[in-house]
């Protein structure tokens, strides 16, 4: 089987049905021309979060952004730390 690409609606759509007992993973997979695994991915993610399942490739759901973001401000700011403990050594070896 080749990687198809879906669209988070798409997914939505077909974890929804399968969900809510419309149609079995099986005969949905078989009818797309997906492995069944990716049926009950889909609607494990569906179920952990409806409003956030599928960001798409390259995209972060808000809170691990916001993570992502925080994350890389701590990094900054102990690159900082690191400059000013270096200036402090130096400006005190050299004010004597």
């Amino acid at each position: 089987m080749s990687k198809k690409n879906f669209d988070p609606e798409f997914k939505r759509e077909i974890a929804q049905v399968y969900l809510e007992g419309r149609r079995t993973a099986t005969s949905l997979a078989e009818e797309l021309g997906l492995h069944v695994n990716t049926i009950y991915k889909w609607s494990e993610q569906f179920k952990a979060d409806p409003e956030n399942a599928f960001p798409g490739s390259g995209n972060l759901k808000p809170e691990d952004a916001e993570l992502k973001k925080a994350q890389r401000r701590i990094k900054e700011l102990e690159e900082e730390v690191e400059i000013l403990k270096k200036a402090t050594a130096y400006f005190a070896k050299n004010s004597k």
